[in-house]
């Protein structure tokens, strides 16, 4: 099968790529070989390819095949699967397997398991024609999504789903949603159906166009007004979610949440001041567990949630990084296999 391998880490725009011809894998107890049709190309690929993460243990070898958001249908079915049928739409997400056992697995956090694997991260993803993946963590796809639009759901759709589900939000509160890129854009969407009322913030024309085409009540330009002083003339928020990578953003979502207001981050930040007599909360968020999971390609397949997408070949893997890494992508860039 084909394959995009990362053979060692460093800049996207350096060979650290290459697309190359490697043995398809056999599913084992458990376990099913998907042929993969689509794959979402996530800013968390990039770091891992550029090194970032290589102090964390990630990438867990080398060569790996990257890419966490998958799409395809049942190749092969392993011994023991009985719930699945070959030929059945099936996506993955970056939650590649845990061990069912430990106090997050058994309490609905199993993204925090520390025995967790992460699909192409420490397993092999699906920058690939076919991948290996645990039954118990494919998720049948509804008719109703298509092969582009499902890739996504499965690492922007959950991860923006857990962080909306974290933010307190209901009709007649306010949520400041800053960085409306791959994550960003589907968290405004979760937060319109929680009832309340979605401020964007953003430094970029597109992401605004997008905001607003999305929905948005309210769009700031956070290249030309400071977006705390904005958000505190209407007021202030009650909430805010930051999937914006910059620790001045979180720092702004920090002051411009109310007393008392939630912050939900989903990057890695420093943050300066805090200040405590306010008893605002600041909430990490990542991915989300498997119910989850299926609540989001539920509310997909109702018409509540859309990715917005562009799609590329498999071999355009590194020009579709480096893109992203000049922030050239839209929302999503989802490779077509």
């Amino acid at each position: 099968m084909r394959a995009v391998l990362l053979e060692s880490t460093g800049p996207v725009d350096s060979p650290v790529l290459r697309l190359a011809e490697v043995e398809k894998p056999d599913p084992g107890p458990g376990e099913v070989v998907i042929k993969v049709s689509t794959c979402g190309v996530c800013h968390s690929n990039l770091h891992m390819i550029e090194g970032d993460w290589v102090g964390n243990g990630v990438p867990a070898f080398m060569p790996i095949i990257p890419g966490h958001e998958v799409m395809g249908t049942v190749d092969t079915l392993g011994t023991g699967v009985d719930w699945l049928h070959t030929g059945q739409r099936v996506g993955v997400q970056p939650l590649w397997t845990t061990c069912g056992r430990c106090e997050y697995c058994l309490t609905g956090r199993e993204e925090l398991c520390q025995s967790k694997d992460i699909t192409g991260e420490t397993v092999n993803g699906g920058y690939a024609d076919y991948m290996l993946a645990k039954a118990l963590h494919c998720y049948p796809v509804p008719d109703e999504i298509d092969d582009v639009e499902a890739a996504p759901l499965f690492c922007p759709g959950i991860t923006a789903y857990s962080a909306v589900s974290r933010a307190r939000l209901a009709p007649g509160r306010t949520v400041g949603v800053f960085g409306i890129g791959g994550v960003g854009h589907m968290v405004l969407q979760f937060a319109r159906l929680t009832g309340a009322e979605v401020i964007a913030v953003t430094r970029s024309a597109v992401h605004g166009g997008i905001a607003g085409d999305l929905g948005a009540d309210r769009v700031v330009d956070a290249a030309s007004v400071d977006p705390v002083r904005a958000l505190k003339e209407v007021g202030g928020v009650d909430s805010s979610i930051v999937f914006a990578p910059a620790s001045d953003v979180v720092q702004q979502a920090v002051e411009a949440t109310k007393p008392g207001g939630t912050i939900v981050v989903g990057v890695s930040a420093d943050i300066s001041h805090f200040a405590f007599a306010d008893e605002k909360r600041i909430v990490g968020s990542v991915i989300g567990p498997r119910q989850g999971m299926m609540e989001v390609l539920a509310l997909a397949a109702a018409g509540k949630v859309k990715p917005v997408c562009d799609t590329f070949a498999l071999e355009d893997a590194p020009d579709v990084l480096l893109r992203l890494k000049h922030g050239e992508i839209r929302a999503r860039a989802v490779l077509k296999i």
